[in-house]
This record gives structure tokens, C-alpha cells and sequence, in this order.
């Protein structure tokens, strides 16, 4: 993928990297951290093959990925004050390194230049889509909060968090291409449907990933979420499928947030003792099937096929 999209992404990064100057040293320092740290650029790939995917031969959409990745990037800012993480992508993550006040005005000032590029592009369209996503993520960044530590959080609400803050800019990542594109609206649904379900079954891996030892290999430490008391899939489904005992241990380290040593081991173990996160990847393929049969209405072709691709890759990568 990153191969089909090369020229495209080489100006998505001279865009990124024109938009991230300011007079104000610590703003590029601090955010060209992050930006650099070895991103995968996934969302803005999407945007990018999207338009390649439905024949689009402007430039509209090498500006529209780059607001794409300056909203994920002051999202990623915002997340790590409010988890309080050490790491990011296995370096120090930019609270540790300047500071949790920094990091939200740097944040906000990305935000502020994805703005101006949606606007730059001129499409009152495009801006709805790209706003509504950053305020949905924005909604389901306070709703995670809100359930943080709550261990009767049903499925749904979990569901509803991860919708909002992950799968809401893969959506409007894809759908924009088809925007851009001027593509009829069956067309645009399609990108839509295969974005939002594709970034359903990304977050669920990952939330399964943060109890596998796999975590080690993708720079990432192990138990995270639990460290942070946060309510994911593959705690739920741990916890209703627990003995009296086992609740009462899920509620001492994860509602009472009393964590001793052992007590990972412990969880990883009652994990795999209820299949939870092996329920959570089947999850993920289920959602990584819906958004592969979106693109059927498409023409088949090499990017159709390493959209697909992508997708698999992303389920299995939990193995």
C-alpha cells in the first residue's frame, strides 16, 4: 500500500511538514516528535487510496490526508495527557518529554491547521465530514472517561467509545475521497461503510494486542489498559465470564485501581481461561469482513485488492 501511494504521500509530508511550521520553536519541536515517531500514516493512506480506488486525478485529497493525520496527531496528544502515558510508539511519549501543558496547546494548534486546510480546500462537504469527525472523537474520548473503571460497562457502550474515536476518522478518511471525487453517492457509502468498520476492527485488535505478548514486538508495552483501569473488550468479557472470585479481582485492580505485582500475569491469565481475547479478534474479523464487502461495487483492481489487503493484516496482526 505504501508503495502504490508513494508520490501521493511524499506531498501529504511536505504539506505536514510546511503546515507544522511556526515561529513558536517548541510547536514544530513537539509535534514533528510525534509526527516522525515512526507512524504508519495509516489514515491518511486510506484518503489516498480511496481516491486512487474510484480514478480520482486531482490534488484535492494529498491535503485533505494531511488534515486527515494533523487531526489523528493532536488526538494522540490529547490521549496521552489525559492517560497519563510514559510511551509512544516505544519512545517517551511528549508530555513526558515538555510537559502535559505544552502537548494540549500543540495539540490545539494542530487542530487549528487541519481547519484551515479544510478550508483551503473550499468544500463546505468536506468540511462537515472532517469537523463532524473531530467532535465525535472528541465525544468519545469524554465517554471512555466516563466508563474508565466502570466494570458493569456493557458491550455496547464500549462498542459506542471506540465507533467514536477511532472508526469516525477512518470514515471520513475514505469517505472523503469519494467526495473529492465527485463519485455518485452508492460509492460514497461504500468508502464510508469500509472505513468505519475497518477502524471498529483496528481499535478492537489493538485492544486485544494490549494483553499479548505480540505488544512487545510493535514497540508497545504490555497492559497499558489495565495499568489505566480502562474498560476494554477483552476485560468485560473476562469479568461477566468470572467467577465471584474473579470479579472480586477485576474490581480490586480495575474499579479500586489496587494493583500489586503478579496481578498482569494474573489478568492475562483469566484472559485466556475465558477466551477473551480470542472472542475479541473474532469480533475484529467480523467488522474487517463488513468493511471488505463494501468495496465490492467497486472495479476490481490492485488497490481494491490491497485495500482488502490491509485489512487482513490487520486482524492477523494479533498473531
Amino acid at each position: 500500500m505504501q508503495a502504490l501511494v508513494t508520490e501521493d504521500m511524499a506531498r501529504v509530508n511536505e504539506t505536514i511538514l510546511a503546515r507544522m511550521h511556526s515561529p513558536v520553536a517548541l510547536i514544530p519541536q513537539l509535534a514533528g516528535h510525534l509526527i516522525a515517531s515512526g507512524g504508519k500514516r495509516l489514515r491518511p493512506m486510506l484518503t489516498l487510496a480511496g481516491a486512487r480506488l474510484i480514478g480520482y486525478e486531482g490534488t484535492r485529497h494529498t491535503k485533505l490526508a494531511a488534515c486527515v493525520e494533523f487531526i489523528h496527531t493532536a488526538t494522540l496528544l490529547h490521549d496521552d495527557v489525559v492517560d497519563d502515558s510514559d510511551l509512544r510508539r516505544g519512545k517517551d511519549s511528549a508530555n513526558v518529554l515538555w510537559g502535559n501543558k505544552p502537548s494540549v496547546l500543540v495539540g490545539d494548534f494542530l487542530f487549528s491547521r487541519a481547519f484551515e486546510l479544510m478550508v483551503e480546500d473550499g468544500s463546505l462537504k468536506v468540511l462537515r465530514l472532517l469537523s463532524h469527525a473531530s467532535s465525535v472523537i472528541a465525544e468519545g474520548e469524554v465517554l471512555q472517561l466516563s466508563i474508565s473503571n466502570d466494570l458493569e460497562t456493557p458491550e455496547e457502550s464500549y462498542l459506542q467509545v471506540i465507533e467514536a474515536k477511532t472508526a469516525a476518522l477512518f470514515e471520513a478518511a475514505t469517505q472523503i475521497a469519494a467526495v473529492v471525487g465527485e463519485r455518485p453517492e452508492n460509492e460514497e457509502v461504500a468508502l464510508a461503510s469500509f472505513g468505519r468498520n475497518f477502524g471498529i476492527a483496528f481499535q478492537l485488535v489493538d485492544d486485544a494486542l494490549d494483553y499479548s505478548a505480540h505488544q512487545a514486538t510493535l514497540g508497545k508495552s504490555v497492559g497499558d489498559d489495565f495499568r489505566e483501569g480502562k474498560i476494554t473488550l477483552p476485560v468485560i468479557l473476562a469479568y461477566r465470564r468470572g467467577s465471584e472470585d474473579e470479579r472480586d479481582f477485576w474490581k480490586r485492580t480495575i474499579e479500586d485501581m489496587d494493583q500489586k505485582d503478579g496481578d498482569l500475569g494474573h489478568a492475562l491469565a483469566l484472559m485466556d481461561k475465558h477466551g477473551a481475547i480470542t472472542d475479541t479478534i473474532e469480533r475484529a474479523r467480523h467488522y474487517g469482513a463488513i468493511a471488505r464487502d463494501a468495496l465490492a461495487i467497486f472495479q476490481d483492481s490492485k488497490t481494491r485488492q490491497l485495500l482488502n489487503d490491509i485489512v487482513r493484516f490487520c486482524v492477523e496482526r494479533a498473531y
